[in-house]
């Protein structure tokens, strides 16, 4: 598995948690991300675009809904996907500390 993009993990962080709809998704992501990043639309339904026709996500109606509004979901292969790439940068991570806190000799 290739590594994920960061605007593509947000979005399956986002999704982890429950069914949302695309403006959920984008103001979910920005928080996340703790303002920093910032989803245009088109960036965000290219990339659920891309995770549906990969099977990570599918869609999902909603109850509540008046406008009928698509709201997306991890499916299970996209969590696990999600928990692994979530394993591999917690991986780079350690190493990453173990780096920066070497001294030089």
């Amino acid at each position: 598995m290739e590594a994920i993009t960061e605007p593509v993990l947000l979005i399956l962080l986002s999704l982890a948690t429950r069914p949302r709809h695309g403006y959920a998704i984008l103001r979910d992501t920005e928080e996340i991300s703790n303002g920093r990043v910032r989803l245009s639309t088109g960036t965000l339904y290219g990339a659920l675009r891309r995770l549906l026709d990969d099977g990570w996500i599918e869609r999902f109606q909603e109850e509540d809904t008046s406008r009928g509004k698509q709201a997306y979901r991890l499916t299970s292969r996209g969590r696990r996907n999600l928990q692994m790439e979530v394993s591999r940068l917690k991986q780079l991570t350690r190493a990453a500390a173990l780096r920066v806190a070497r001294k030089e000799t």
